[in-house]
């Protein structure tokens, strides 16, 4: 969940003639199809015209052919060129025009993020009536768990296990990524945002 940072100023992501691109955090949900057609989805955590870092639960091979489909973005193709234990590092190929077009879309989210615009501001959290609830991985496996509290971009949730930062996961049917890890258990950012009346009606 974003917090507002009014300090914050604009960044800029340079088209080539100014210099270097750098990547920018901007942590999008997306889906990407492997070699073998098989999709997965995935968080886009850090992104430039050229490179884009993606955590996920399926990690593709070194120099396989990714094609992904991110959320305010589109689609982008390329070569994993690294792979960590929960993200890899895929090189887009693109034309300059594509290049020119990432870096007006990339220039926007990273402000976006800095500035926290409306749709980002942290909301009220609420306590449901009924807390007892279920976390599912991508994997199928399931576990009891008791919502602390949620709000319509997130949830703290006491649970016995502790997924991995970015670990996709389903709480009731409401989706999203482990954020962070505190002593009773997991916080988790929804992929979209929960209609307030439907939170509403839990609390």
């Amino acid at each position: 969940m974003l917090t507002a940072r009014t300090e914050a100023q604009p960044k800029t992501v340079m088209p080539p003639e100014e210099g270097q691109y750098s990547r920018v955090t901007i942590s999008v949900q997306g889906r990407f199809m492997r070699a073998d057609h098989s999709e997965h989805d995935c968080i886009v955590d850090q992104m430039s015209p050229f490179d884009a870092i993606l955590s996920t639960g399926n990690r593709p091979e070194t120099g396989e052919r990714i094609v992904a489909y991110i959320d305010y973005i589109g689609r982008i193709e390329g070569k994993v060129i690294e792979v960590g234990i929960r993200s890899f590092t895929i090189s887009i190929n693109a034309t300059d025009r594509k290049r020119d077009k990432l870096s007006a879309q990339l220039t926007w989210l990273a402000n976006k993020h800095e500035l926290a615009l409306p749709e980002d501001r942290r909301h009220e959290r609420v306590s449901p009536n009924n807390p007892v609830s279920e976390i599912r991985l991508d994997d199928g496996r399931r576990y009891p768990c008791r919502i602390i509290d949620l709000s319509v971009s997130g949830a703290a949730v006491e649970i016995d296990v502790r997924p991995a930062f970015g670990t996709m996961v389903v709480l009731g049917n409401m989706r999203g990524r482990v954020v962070r890890h505190f002593q009773e258990g997991i916080a988790m950012e929804f992929m979209t945002f929960q209609p307030e009346d439907a939170i509403n009606q839990l609390s």
